[in-house]
C-alpha cells in the first residue's frame, strides 16, 4: 500500500519524519534518551555513532521491531503508532538490513513477492507483479535478473532486490543500514547513483553507517549519536569528518597516517614465488605473484575486490593450497605438492584474521569464551591430556576483552551477539595474543566504527614496532595508505606495482588498479 503525500515543493509540506523525545530502556541499559530527529522530504539524511551508540535502537523503533518506551513519531505530518514492520511499511517505511533478509533457495521475483502476493495462484501473480517490477527497474536503474536464484546473485545484486522489495511495497522513506559493507567500490559507485536518482524522484533516505567520507559525498545533513542521546547535528556543507568523528567518541580522533614509514625493514619472515592459483572451473585466480614480508613492515595489497587479495590471503595463511609456487616461512620450505596447513601455520608462528570473519574466523553460535580460543584451544594453558581447560579459557577471553576493549564483557555472550567492532576486536585480540611473527588481515575495519578503527589501527603499528611482518589487504584505499609501509597493487591476479608509501598517490594506485603502468618512483 502506498503512502499519500503532500505535494513535495509544498512551502507547507511536513517533513518526511519527526520523532519526538524518544525513550528506549533494555534492562539497565538506556538504549535511546531523549532523541529527536527531523527529516526532511526527499533528502538524504545521515546517522552516525559508535556501535552501542543507540542509532540502530532508533531505526528499529521506527520500522516496528521495538516499541519506544515513550515518545512521538510523526510520518508526513501525521502521527504513526508503529507497533510492527507490517504498521512500518504501510506507513510507506521500508528497511534494508545490513544482514540482508532474503531466500536464497528463491528467485529475485519471488523474494519481491513474499507476503505481499497479489494473487493465490503463483503463476497469476507473477504475471502480475513482472511488468510492475520491470517498471520500477527501469525508472530507478535497480536492475536485477529476476529470474535468477538469490544464492546466484552478487552481492551487489542482492541489496538492488533489496531496496526494489521496499520500493514495490510502497516505500517512500527508506533505511539503509551500513549498505555498503560488504560492496566493492564500483558496486558502491553505482550504488550512491542509485540513491541519487531516487532522492530526486522524492524518496526520503536514512543512511546508517560507519564511513564519513560517504556520508559527506552523499548526505544533505547529519545527525551524531553518542550514549543514546543525539550530541550533534548540522547540514552537510557545515560539518567535516574530523568533526564528525570527535562528536562520534567524544575526544580528537586521527584516521591518518602516524609518523614516517618504518625506518628499516627487518629480516625475511615470509617468501612466496610464482604463486598460481586456479579455481574448480579452471579459472586463473594467481598468475605468477611472488610477495616478500619483513619484520618490522607492514604491506598493504590493493585493488578493486576480486583481483586475486582473497586468494593470495588464503595461499599465505595455509587455508588453500595452490596450483604452483613455492613459500619459506623462515627456514622451513614448501610446495604446491607438499603446501603449509592452518595448524603448522600458528606453529611457525603465523596469524591469520579473515576477510569473512562470520565465515571463517568464529562460529556464531559459540560463546565468544570459545570463538576466543578457535585453532588455538590445544595449547597446554587450554588443554590437558585431551581434556578442555574451560575456566582457563574463559580467564584468557576475559583478559583479551580488557585488553582489546571489547563490549559487552560477558564472555559467555554469543558470538552473534556483539557488534561487528567488538567481534573483529575479539578476533585480533586472539590472532595477536600468541604474538606472531607474521600477521595476515583481511579487511581489518570492516563494518568497524570509527573509535575502533582507531584502536585497530594502533594495534597494527604496535605489532610492526614489535618486529612483526604485518600483511594487510583492504579494499578501503584510504586504509591502505594509512597503514602502509609498502603497497602492493593487485590487478587481474598479477601483480601490477609495487611503490614504497613516500611514492603512492591515490591517482598512481588507481592506475595500477586497471593495470596500467606507472613511471618508477625516484
Amino acid at each position: 500500500m502506498k503512502a499519500d503525500l503532500p505535494p513535495r515543493n509544498s512551502p507547507a509540506a511536513p517533513p518526511a519524519l519527526h520523532m519526538a523525545g524518544i525513550h528506549k530502556r533494555f534492562g539497565a541499559v538506556q538504549a535511546n534518551a531523549d532523541v529527536s530527529l527531523t527529516v526532511a522530504r526527499a533528502t538524504v539524511h545521515g546517522i552516525v555513532g559508535e556501535n552501542g551508540a543507540g542509532k540502530s535502537t532508533l531505526m528499529s523503533i521506527l520500522y516496528g521491531f521495538y516499541t519506544a518506551d515513550s515518545g512521538s513519531i510523526e510520518v508526513f505530518g501525521e502521527p504513526a503508532y508503529i507497533r510492527n514492520a507490517s504498521d512500518a511499511i504501510a506507513r510507506g517505511i521500508g528497511m534494508v538490513h545490513q544482514h540482508f533478509m532474503l531466500v536464497d533457495t528463491l528467485t529475485a521475483l519471488d523474494n519481491v513477492m513474499l507476503g505481499a502476493e497479489p494473487d493465490a495462484l503463483l503463476h497469476k501473480a507473477e504475471a502480475m507483479v513482472r511488468p510492475r517490477l520491470a517498471a520500477l527497474m527501469k525508472s530507478t536503474g535497480l536492475l536485477v535478473d529476476l529470474d535468477a536464484l538469490v544464492a546466484d546473485l552478487p552481492v551487489g545484486d542482492r541489496q538492488r532486490l533489496e531496496i526494489l522489495k521496499a520500493l514495490y511495497r510502497g516505500a517512500k522513506i527508506l533505511i539503509l543500514d551500513e549498505p555498503t559493507a560488504v560492496l566493492t567500490p564500483q558496486e558502491t559507485e553505482q550504488l550512491f547513483g542509485v540513491l541519487s536518482l531516487l532522492r530526486e524522484q522524492g524518496t526520503t533516505i536514512l543512511l546508517i553507517t560507519h564511513k564519513l567520507k560517504e556520508v559527506l559525498r552523499l548526505c544533505d545533513r547529519v545527525t551524531v549519536m553518542r550514549g543514546g542521546r543525539v550530541v550533534h547535528e548540522a547540514a552537510i556543507a557545515e560539518t567535516s569528518v574530523e568533526q564528525l568523528a570527535e562528536a562520534m567518541v567524544g575526544r580528537k580522533v586521527n584516521m591518518g597516517r602516524q609518523g614516517d614509514a618504518a625506518s628499516q625493514a627487518g629480516p625475511v619472515l615470509m617468501q612466496a614465488r610464482g604463486l598460481v592459483v586456479q579455481d574448480a572451473l579452471k579459472v586463473t585466480r594467481l598468475q605468477d605473484v611472488d610477495i616478500t614480508l619483513r619484520g618490522g613492515e607492514i604491506v598493504g595489497i590493493a585493488g578493486v575486490s576480486g583481483n586475486g587479495q582473497s586468494e593470495l590471503l588464503e595461499v599465505l595463511s595455509g587455508l588453500l593450497a595452490p596450483s604452483a609456487g613455492e613459500l619459506r616461512v623462515g627456514e622451513q620450505a614448501f610446495t604446491a605438492a607438499r603446501w603449509l596447513d592452518p595448524r603448522t601455520a600458528r606453529h611457525l608462528g603465523v596469524a591469520h584474521v579473515p576477510e569473512d570473519r562470520h565465515a571463517r574466523a568464529m562460529v556464531m553460535s559459540f560463546g565468544a569464551w570459545e570463538s576466543a580460543v578457535l585453532g588455538y584451544e590445544a595449547l597446554p594453558e587450554f588443554s590437558r591430556q585431551g581434556w578442555m581447560r574451560h575456566g582457563n579459557m574463559r580467564s584468557a577471553t576475559a583478559q583479551m576483552m580488557d585488553r582489546f576493549d571489547v563490549r559487552p564483557q560477558n564472555t559467555r555472550l554469543q558470538s552473534a551477539k556483539f557488534s561487528g567492532g567488538n567481534q573483529q576486536k575479539l578476533v585480533l585480540a586472539r590472532e595477536l595474543g600468541q604474538a606472531p611473527k607474521v600477521l595476515l588481515v583481511g579487511q581489518p575495519t570492516r563494518g568497524v566504527d570509527i573509535g575502533a578503527i582507531e584502536f585497530i589501527y594502533g594495534r597494527l603499528r604496535a605489532l610492526r614496532d614489535a618486529g612483526c611482518a604485518v600483511l594487510v589487504v583492504s579494499s578501503e584505499l584510504d586504509e591502505v595508505l594509512a597503514l602502509a609501509d609498502r603497497v602492493i597493487v593487485m590487478n587481474q591476479g598479477r601483480i601490477s606495482g609495487e611503490l614504497p608509501i613516500k611514492a603512492c598517490t591515490e591517482a598512481r594506485i588507481g592506475m595500477l588498479m586497471v593495470g596500467e603502468r606507472v613511471a618508477e618512483a625516484g
